[in-house]
């Protein structure tokens, strides 16, 4: 997983099949996608087919092919906010919080909720 770029498209079918948390084919995918905005078939079996590519899903057949995510979600999110950190902020997560209470992006309960959730997980 790491260094693989994922689109934003791609993204979403991975979203889905994690929500799902079973094997989807490729219309079950599409019509959760639908629920939001209309996708293609076409469109679908492309993502589905780079994700597969990037080995970041597998396939199984059945009658038809079923779709299973081989990378947790919280994996994922835990590589992607490490490359945001290094890319932005030289991996400093010091900085990052900086230029969220600068830009005002942090409220005073936001802070006081941080504050806990720091002093409750490092005791």
């Amino acid at each position: 997983m790491k260094d693989t770029k994922i689109s934003d498209a791609e993204l979403e079918i991975l979203e889905v099949l994690w929500t799902a948390g079973t094997a989807l084919n490729a219309n079950e995918i599409r019509a959760r996608l639908n629920e939001k905005k209309d996708w293609e078939r076409t469109t679908v079996l492309t993502l589905i087919r780079r994700l597969l590519d990037k080995g970041v899903i597998t396939q199984e057949k059945q009658e038809v092919y079923y779709y299973t995510p081989l990378v947790e979600r919280s994996a994922y999110v835990k590589e992607e906010t490490k490359s945001f950190l290094n890319k932005f902020f030289k991996g400093n997560a010091k900085n990052l919080a900086a230029a969220l209470i600068e830009d005002e992006d942090l409220s005073r309960e936001d802070i006081e909720e941080l504050r806990a959730y720091f002093r409750d997980s490092f005791q």
